[in-house]
């Protein structure tokens, strides 16, 4: 059996995420930013609607996300900056700091889904680039529901799994 980093509270990265269709993904949309809270762990991805990435950028969980619409139906999302802490699928595929990913999202079927294509480039992990696809479905849930991770997440069976996240001091 194989855990992900996620099923430790791990932050899952991109495009991971998009394997977890089971919890609700909940899309905000302002003048500026799509933000994507996924119901799982409270996990926030920001997709700010700008023109180009900043200078510099700093890797992190979900990198640095800028978007625009195509064809006024679709939600086109650049991806860089991503930390090597996240794998790029369920069996812990690495990648390095050149991931790309350039993800499309669309209404389909009436507003009953949501369909997801995404366009991986890393010529440091990969050989070529590829495309993965998922497709939501839409589920009236109601509001987001508390759901904490760290809630009776033991070790069993002696799986190598990852240590769950902790501070040895305060945020704040």
């Amino acid at each position: 059996m194989l855990l992900t980093p996620k099923e430790r509270c791990w932050p899952i990265g991109v495009p991971g995420w998009m394997l977890y269709p089971v919890t609700p993904v909940y899309f905000l949309q302002t003048p500026t930013e799509v933000v994507l809270i996924w119901q799982e762990d409270h996990m926030v991805r920001h997709i700010y609607l700008t023109d180009k990435h900043p200078p510099n950028v700093k890797p992190s969980w979900f990198g640095d996300s800028i978007g625009h619409y195509e064809n006024g139906d679709t939600l086109v999302v650049d991806t860089i900056g991503l930390t090597t802490r996240t794998f790029v699928d369920s069996y812990r595929t690495p990648h390095t700091e050149a991931l790309h990913v350039v993800e499309r999202y669309r209404i389909v079927e009436d507003g009953k889904a949501l369909e997801a294509i995404a366009h991986v480039e890393d010529p440091g992990a990969f050989t070529t680039p590829w495309t993965a696809f998922q497709r939501y479905r839409r589920v009236e849930q109601g509001p987001l529901a508390e759901n904490v991770c760290a809630e009776n997440n033991a070790t069993f069976f002696n799986y190598n799994v990852e240590p769950i996240p902790h501070a040895d001091e305060p945020d704040f």
